[in-house]
């Protein structure tokens, strides 16, 4: 990922970039989790077996989060420090938060 993201990366603007940088797997496998999952020795089978066939994850300099299904509930999987002038920038999923028309739903997402 980090070789993926070097040219759309940005600490000090942390949501610049932020659509590139969107992983997405939509009944079918996003072809930056296919390379990595490759290089570590699991097959597309055993990604499907692993992950949900609906999963959209957002990797931004100071958060990861995640959604499962399309009206899933919006998680936090890991969060930094931030700089105070990146509090309150509308991201695109923050765009998405907002525009939800459906009430969310609640999953648990497991890594073995």
């Amino acid at each position: 990922l980090a070789e993926h993201y070097k040219h759309h990366w940005f600490p000090e603007k942390p949501f610049k970039g932020s659509g590139y940088r969107c992983i997405r797997i939509n009944h079918k496998m996003d072809p930056i989790i296919s390379k990595a999952a490759s290089q570590i020795g699991l097959s597309l089978p055993q990604l499907y077996q692993l992950l949900p066939s609906e999963l959209t994850l957002w990797v931004d300099p100071y958060e990861v989060s995640y959604r499962i299904g399309e009206d899933g509930s919006i998680c936090v999987l890991y969060e930094a420090s931030k700089p105070p002038s990146s509090y309150g920038m509308l991201t695109c999923k923050n765009q998405m938060m907002l525009g939800r028309t459906s009430p969310s739903k609640n999953y648990v997402m497991t890594v073995s």
